[in-house]
This record gives structure tokens, sequence and C-alpha cells, in this order.
């Protein structure tokens, strides 16, 4: 296999605890690998306080899915050398789940019309065979590869199962005294490559809201973050709107108390906060699992690089579960919105394909 990765699979087979991760723009992997003992299973963001190692929380943390820390761990870095990518075509699902994902939207999108939340975010699951053949390291590497702005990452571990990512949305990342999120929100397809110059107001509405409540969630915790944005970013097929917060961190012991402050943020979940959040629990219809959780590196006293866990998958034995998500406010289009989470999920879509690729 390309890239000497074909080890990351015998550790699937042999249910050994590991992620391996490029960070956006980078050229090296980074390989974390629980060499003895068992993950740290946690069940609050808070209990991540003066912790280090890689972690992979939920949506909703639960017995059933537990906030998992693979340390004590090894940390090695390789460089990556990318293949070549042979052009696919695009995968078509049909309409599996558009009549049941109709449905969820007007139970959403009523409380939102009626000014109960300002916005709220309505996800969905498709699961499709898994094909012969497929590598979870071949296709990490060709995430790799085609997704050059993204965070990738493959983890597993016996709690989690094995997942497989590509976001573009950081949640947390620093070291020392200089931290950096991102709010994120806003869909546009590329128009025959190209990022949008403009963008209609609902997605301007949804930036402007999710940015709002980071400001707001820092400032009241003392944090003063300086600010560039909105400005049009692109992650793989699609565009969205980021704006960008720095701040300074005397205290890096309490990490996971930051991240509790920042998780779930309204591009994934909804404003008002609490209420979004137990709304959603309550009424999408299916678990998220560690889909629109986060993912990454924790160090408080090196580096941390933190992701929400968007354009994912669950590989299993002879499946695939891929997820994707938006943002309902009142002008939401049932249609649009249903078209946005296809759009998504091409991103995942694409690595399901065994000839994507060429090695090396």
């Amino acid at each position: 296999m390309h890239g000497s990765l074909h080890f990351l699979d015998t550790y699937i087979k042999e249910d050994k605890s590991f992620a391996v991760y490029k960070l956006p723009g980078d050229s090296m992997l980074h390989i974390v690998v629980q060499e003895n003992g068992s993950p740290v299973l946690l069940q609050s963001i808070e209990a991540l306080n003066g912790q280090e190692g890689f972690v992979i929380a939920p949506f909703a943390a639960s017995e059933a899915f537990p906030i998992v820390l693979i340390r004590p761990a090894t940390k090695t870095e390789r460089p990556f050398l990318p293949g070549e990518l042979v052009k696919g075509q695009k995968r078509q699902e049909g309409l599996k789940g558009k009549e049941a994902y109709a449905e969820r939207f007007e139970i959403f999108i009523d409380p939102v019309r009626d000014r109960q939340f300002k916005k709220l975010v309505l996800s969905r699951s498709i699961t499709m065979e898994r094909e012969a053949g497929f590598s979870p390291a071949e296709a990490f590497t060709l995430a790799c590869t085609k997704y050059t702005r993204s965070y990738i990452y493959l983890c597993h571990t016996p709690q989690t199962g094995t997942w497989l990512g590509s976001t573009p949305e950081m949640l947390l990342s620093g070291e020392g005294n200089v931290w950096h999120t991102v709010a994120i929100a806003g869909t546009q397809p590329l128009q025959n490559g190209v990022l949008p110059k403009t963008w209609d107001d609902k997605n301007l509405i949804e930036q402007m809201l999710v940015s709002y409540y980071i400001r707001t969630q820092l400032t009241s915790s003392g944090i003063y973050p300086s600010e560039k944005g909105p400005y049009t970013v692109r992650a793989g097929e699609l565009a969205h709107l980021r704006s960008d917060f720095v701040f300074s961190l005397p205290d890096t012991g309490r990490l996971g108390s930051l991240l509790e402050l920042l998780h779930p943020t309204p591009a994934v979940s909804g404003l008002p906060k609490e209420e979004a959040y137990r709304f959603i629990r309550e009424n999408e219809g299916y678990e998220r699992r560690y889909y629109s959780g986060f993912v990454g590196w924790l160090a408080p006293d090196g580096k941390s690089d933190l992701y929400v866990n968007l354009r994912c998958m669950n590989i299993r034995d002879n499946s695939f579960t891929l997820y994707a998500g938006g943002g309902l406010l009142p002008s939401s289009v049932p249609e649009q919105e249903w078209q946005e989470t296809e759009d998504k999920l091409q991103t995942m879509l694409y690595l399901t394909e065994v000839n994507n690729y060429v090695r090396k």
C-alpha cells in the first residue's frame, strides 16, 4: 500500500486503540497508539482538564458513548507522500431517507418559525454496504490527498469502533498563551470549482449566529478575542463562511472547561444552547454517536488541535454509516436543506469507492 500505512488496517482487526491525523495544509502525519492498557473513558468534557492524549468525544456523552482518551500513548510523526487521484464519478444514494428527513424537517422548523429557537441543526445518517477490498488506511490516505484544507483523521478504539473524517471546523487549537477557534456556518457548492462571491441572507445570518455565540461564550469567562472575518473558505467541493477568533489563555490546565464552554456550537446544535441541545436529543430520531462531537490531540503543556467531527463516517465490518446536517432558520426550505446534506455526504461517499486512488 502507498505510504506503508497497511499496519493501520491490522490495528483495526486487532481492536487496537490508535489515531492518525493530518492538520490542514500540513505535510506530516501524526500517529498516536495506545501501546499498553486501555483508553481512559470519561463522562464529562470538564473531566478533560489536565489530561493529555488523543480524544474522541461524542455529541452527547453517555455510558454507551463515552468520551474516549487514548493515553498513555506513543506519538510519532512521518511525512505524508500523496499519490494520484483518479477522477471518480459522483456517487448517488438516490432519495434514501428523503421522506423521513422531510418529516423531521417539519418537527424542527415549526419551533424555529415560532421563535422558540434562533437556529436548530437537523442531521441525518445513511448506512450502506461496505464493498470487498475497502481499506480504512487507504481511504485515509485518499482523504489526505484530496482534502488538503481539512483536518483528516482515522481513529479506532474498542469503545468507539472505527471513525474516519475530513472536517473543516476547528474547535480549539493553540499552545502556550496563543489560542484559536473558528465560527464556520453557511454552505454553498463550488461554482465550476470556484469559490462563490456572494452569500444569501440565510447563510449570512447563520454565520452571524455562530460568531455571536463564540464571542459571547468566550467573553462570559473573561476571554476577549480578536476577530477576523467572515470570509469564504473551501472544504472539499463546498464553500463555507468562516470567522477566526484568537485569544490568550493564561491557564492551560483547564482546557476541558473551555471545551465545555464551546461545545456544542450552534454550527452543530442551535440556539439557545441548552434548549436546542435537548430538543435535538429528543426529536432528531436517531443517535448521532461521535458525529458532531470533537476529535484531536489535547495537550495542556504542548500544542492542542481539536476539531468538530463533521464530514465523517463510522466504518464497520460490513457497512459504512455516513453523517451530515444543516442549520435551519425561519427562511429554510426543505428541498434546499436536503440538498445541502446530500452535498456534504459526497465528501465521505467519495472515500467509500475503491478505485479513486493510484498507489505509487
